[in-house]
């Protein structure tokens, strides 16, 4: 991976004001994301792992300034992005797109495919004519599997698996140097999935793009991804190379999630860690380590000290205080 990477973001937070909630009279905060960093070079996949409601999406949001950012920094190409608004933003935005979850929902119903992929081209002025906006639609559509006389259809005509490759399409026709992926398989049937991740891998190997890869299921990280990032309520816990990480998971957490993977060979069959309780509240985080509550070997430190994310091996981060 090259020395300066695509991607740098350093101290990430996002933080909602609520209104009166259980337990609350005057409101609070949502802390959605909390003091996240970590890089991602070009070509590289990072996969953003964690269950339902960990930050997942918000920190993605914010990567592609989509959603806010309440401090810290997100620096692309050497581009302070969190700076940035307006037209500024909007010129920085061909070199970064978002492939949403809900194929359907994320594509206009309203306007053909061919409408579609051709309105970043209208906006950014990518085709100097009609014919060469034509064939750039053409070759957009043949390049993600999809016939070019489809450009005459709509997104409601199409299968699901099939609406997931016009959207990576319309990602594409920017020609970005790199996508963030939000959760793009988790609404498709299994044998999509696995057609629409072999299509991701090869268009990256064939443009260079830079993933970063959100999901809950660890399976599709793990074949996917370089490098894995694990969050729990905001927080990264554990980070390092996806073999590695699967392998020989650290944080508890992480080994809880690893444990959940269902693997063919009986002789090489984990042992399940089933995690106790529901996560704790973003709007009232806990004290010291956000996971003591449900961690089947917290100490008590762990109630009252926040652990550090530090480096125990070469390439990996760890946030807990047994490690």
């Amino acid at each position: 991976m090259p020395t300066d990477p695509l991607l740098r973001v350093e101290n990430l937070c996002v933080r909602f004001p609520v209104g009166p909630h259980a337990g609350s009279k005057t409101g609070g905060v949502v802390h959605a994301v909390e003091d996240v960093s970590f890089t991602l070079g070009a070509g590289e996949t990072v996969g953003l792992l964690g269950e339902s409601g960990c930050g997942k999406t918000t920190l993605g949001r914010a990567v592609v300034r989509l959603g806010p950012i309440t401090a810290g920094i997100v620096r692309f190409g050497g581009t302070d992005l969190s700076r940035l608004e307006g037209r500024a933003l909007r010129e920085q935005r061909r070199h970064f797109q978002m492939i949403f979850q809900d194929p359907f929902s994320s594509l206009n119903p309203r306007f053909t495919v061919g409408e579609i992929l051709g309105e970043p081209l209208d906006i950014h002025r990518l085709t100097p004519d009609s014919a060469s906006r034509e064939q750039r639609i053409t070759h957009l559509l043949e390049s993600v599997g999809l016939e070019a006389s489809h450009r005459h259809r709509y997104p409601h005509e199409f299968s699901g698996g099939q609406r997931q490759r016009i959207g990576i399409a319309r990602a594409l026709a920017v020609e970005p140097r790199l996508l963030v992926c939000d959760e793009p398989v988790s609404a498709l049937d299994v044998s999509v999935q696995a057609q629409v991740v072999n299509l991701l891998q090869d268009l990256q190997r064939r443009h260079g793009l830079a993933y970063l890869f959100i999901s809950h299921d660890l399976a599709v990280v793990e074949h996917l991804a370089h490098r894995i990032l694990v969050m729990y309520l905001g927080r990264v816990v554990e980070e390092g190379p996806a073999s590695e990480l699967c392998r020989k998971p650290l944080h508890p957490y992480t080994q809880a999630l690893v444990s959940a993977v269902p693997v063919l060979d009986s002789s090489s069959r984990r042992q399940r860690i089933v995690l106790a309780g529901e996560p704790p509240s973003p709007i009232d985080p806990p004290a010291g380590c956000p996971f003591h509550s449900r961690c089947p070997v917290a100490e008590p430190r762990c109630r009252i000290e926040r652990p550090e994310l530090r480096e125990p091996e070469t390439g990996r981060r760890v946030a807990c205080h047994r490690v």
